[in-house]
């Protein structure tokens, strides 16, 4: 009974540390991370590069259990090329990097205390502009993701899947290429 009572009282003092901000609050989070990304409809011949994300996001407690958050973000994103055999020689792969400045607007629900579900939009304007007859130079996601807060520490994971096409001159089915992109961070919140 003694160690049960024990562990009840270390959880119930826990949960001050992984509360979230007070209700009216608002807070800036500097945060670094990474990207995983890819594009979409590129058959077998896309792989995943992993590239540099950070940026700041600002949030608003507006309840209990929902926020609204907005921020500015630098992305490198992209895709690899896989090495591919032709005539008994190997093509070695090549890889496309074009940075992006995303603009993530998420509505975030904390399900428990600390633990939030994220989903949002996303426009983009990519800022290497060496493709631009090529490719949008403009694109939209949906952002989807978890966040966990410790200490005002935040470890975020989301998907942000692209909706816009890449290619200004696609053919349907033939080269609808999209952003998909998985981005972990690591940031710290300052409240104001």
């Amino acid at each position: 009974m003694k160690k049960l009572l024990l562990m009840a009282a270390v959880m119930l003092s826990s949960v001050g540390a992984f509360a979230q901000h007070a209700v009216g609050s608002f807070t800036l989070q500097p945060k670094v991370g990474i990207n995983i990304a890819n594009i979409t409809n590129y058959g077998d011949y896309g792989k995943a590069r992993v590239d540099f994300a950070g940026g700041l996001e600002g949030e608003y407690q507006a309840t209990d259990i929902f926020s609204l958050s907005a921020g500015l973000m630098y992305s490198r994103q992209g895709f690899k090329t896989k090495d591919v055999k032709v005539a008994g020689y190997t093509v070695s792969g090549d890889s496309w990097k074009p940075s992006y400045l995303n603009i993530p607007v998420l509505a975030n629900v904390y399900v428990v205390p600390g633990l939030a579900v994220k989903l949002g939009v996303q426009p983009g304007f990519m800022i290497d502009k060496d493709d631009a007859e090529d490719v949008n130079t403009f694109d939209l996601s949906i952002p989807v993701g978890l966040s966990y807060e410790y200490n005002n520490f935040v470890l975020d994971g989301r998907y942000n899947w692209g909706v816009t096409k890449i290619n200004k001159h696609s053919i349907k089915g033939a080269d609808d290429t999209r952003n998909s992109v998985f981005q972990i961070t690591l940031g710290y919140k300052f409240s104001l």
